[in-house]
């Protein structure tokens, strides 16, 4: 069973599919998926659309799924900012959990959303697990060339209010408060595997060596020929069904 839900996160009202196993009372394993940030302009209101298909195969699997739309991912409300999509990861996992059927919470994430799905992981203690797909390891590039980040936030459709943000200085600074190293380094002993495609020219395959270092018991999965959009490579997608399956329910 899947359906389309709404909910809120920092005043924003989230737009989000969940799906459910057909037919199953008891409680099951639940994943939050979180999307990337878009890559080229105008896909802001495309970042989501690949995954209800995943979460839909994740349910058929015997998962509680929930993939949705960061802010400023229309229709989801809001702006982009880097600490608005880190509070939309938290916003998602409390979501998740208020449904009776979901006992434990993993996270799933690609690029910038797989980052800020290992800073979520770090700060809640209660999440089992994260995978990420190409995560970068930290934000200083876009940190360096904040307003380069913005204009391009509006070409790609992620930030609509030409007034917006109100606080340059306090939304620019966001981007340097988020340290994903420091995020996987805290998130041990709890399960984390991190893949990377090796023909990936957005995020260096440095970085995924770097968070797996610092987390010193993650996995690390590398694609021969894969790019940096993970969620169109089955051999990625595989490799995430065949990690879901190792974890303990």
């Amino acid at each position: 069973m899947a359906q389309e839900i709404r909910f809120r996160s920092g005043g924003h009202e989230l737009v989000g599919h969940l799906a459910v196993p057909d037919g199953v009372q008891q409680t099951l394993p639940g994943l939050v998926l979180c999307h990337g940030f878009p890559s080229i302009a105008g896909a802001g209101s495309a970042v989501l659309s690949t995954l209800p298909g995943l979460a839909d195969q994740l349910a058929a699997g015997g998962w509680v799924a929930l993939a949705y739309g960061a802010r400023g991912c229309r229709p989801s409300e809001g702006e982009f900012s880097l600490t608005g999509w880190l509070e939309d990861v938290v916003a998602a996992i409390a979501e998740l959990r208020s449904r009776t059927a979901v006992q434990d919470v993993w996270l799933a994430g690609f690029g910038r959303g797989g980052a800020l799905a290992i800073c979520a992981a770090a700060d809640d203690e209660t999440i089992r697990g994260v995978i990420a797909f190409a995560p970068p390891a930290d934000f200083d590039d876009w940190a360096e060339q904040p307003r380069r980040l913005l204009e391009f936030a509006r070409r790609a459709g992620v930030v609509h209010d030409q007034n917006f943000p109100r606080n340059f200085e306090q939304w620019s600074a966001g981007l340097r408060a988020i340290r994903v190293v420091a995020c996987a380094e805290r998130l041990h002993p709890r399960p984390l595997m991190v893949i990377h495609g090796l023909a990936d020219t957005d995020v260096s395959v440095f970085d995924a060596r770097v968070i797996v270092d610092a987390h010193s018991s993650a996995e690390l999965r590398l694609i021969p020929g894969a790019s940096h959009d993970l969620r169109l490579d089955p051999r990625a997608i595989a490799v995430l069904l065949g990690w879901l399956d190792r974890q303990e329910p």
